[in-house]
Parts: structure tokens; sequence; C-alpha cells
């Protein structure tokens, strides 16, 4: 049997205490190879300079948020910038920079540059779809709903209230059909 071994014409298991000092074996061999290997220096985190805006693609008048990063410089505030919505200050939270502006509601439709400039000198950009679409005020008249001809309903009630009447009518010369034969 695998992983027996005989002891006095006994087979036995492995002790724990062996299991174990092999897996701390196991492992201590790998943690000293990853520390021998040259070019595997830990990843840092904050290297990357960034800006997001989102959404991406907006109403105008509406809100977007913006998350950005300045490498190792998330701690301070940082300047955003925008023909789509002038200018917003970024604040330290929780590793990265975060802000919010509202687009203004006559803001013509494009595609606007979006401009981080951190206080290290990093920068980067982004692009904000502004849509201006009219809103409608009501549906189209396609002949549903509220606009409807008004005397289709009163047409269906009467349609259905002669169905029902003519079901209940069959069913009663039905019953007493069968009950005479």
């Amino acid at each position: 049997m695998r992983g027996l071994r005989p002891y006095g014409g006994v087979q036995h298991a492995p002790s724990t205490i062996a299991r174990l000092f092999g897996a701390f074996v196991l492992i201590a061999a790998f943690a000293l190879a990853g520390l021998l290997l040259p070019g595997t220096a830990p990843a840092r985190a904050g290297e990357n300079t960034f800006v997001e805006v989102t959404p991406n693609s907006v109403q105008a008048g509406s809100r977007v948020n913006i998350r950005a990063s300045c490498d190792n410089a998330n701690d301070r505030q940082a300047e955003v910038t925008s023909d789509a919505f002038d200018r917003v200050y970024l604040r330290p939270d929780n590793g990265f920079l975060t802000g919010w502006v509202t687009v203004p509601g006559n803001k013509a439709a494009g595609d606007y540059p979006v401009h981080l400039r951190c206080d290290n000198g990093r920068t980067a950009s982004t692009t904000l779809t502004v849509l201006n679409m009219d809103q409608p005020t009501k549906g189209p008249a396609t002949g549903g709903g509220g606009t409807a001809d008004r005397g289709t309903g009163s047409m269906l009630l009467l349609g259905g209230v002669a169905t029902v009447t003519a079901a209940v009518v069959f069913g009663l010369f039905s019953s007493r059909r069968r009950a005479g034969s």
C-alpha cells in the first residue's frame, strides 16, 4: 500500500510530525528559491498614473464620478480639467484620488478630453463623451396605450361580456344534454 511502511511486520502510516516536517521543508525550499532568483522584485502599489471617468458617456446635465492615481502621490489632491466641465479637484480616498462633477445641461454633444495634473508633475488623460439628446415629452402615437381610439375600449368590453355569456349558455346546455341522456 502506498504511504505505508513495515514496522515489525505491521504496516503503519507516516506520523503527523513527519508529514508536517516534509511540508515545512517544501515551503522553505520554495521561499528560498524565490529569494535567490534574479528579477523577482515584489510588485509595488501606486506606480501608475491614470484618470477614469464613470460613466464615460453621459447625457448633458448628468453627474460623472472621477477616480485617478498619481503614482505614489495619492495623499495629495490633484486637478482635473476638461472643456466638458471646466475644473475639479480630486481628494485622497482609500489609496486613490476621487471626486465628482456635473456636466452642464447646455453642453454641446461631443467627445471631450479630460486631463489629470498631479502635484508630482505626472499627467494622464481620458475622454468623456457628452450626449445632448432631446428628451421626448410623450410617447409616439402608435395606436397602443393612451393614443388608441376611445371607442375601442367599450367595444372590447362588450365583446368580452358576450364571449363569457356564450360560454355560460353553452355550458348549461351541455350539462342538460348529459343529464337527459
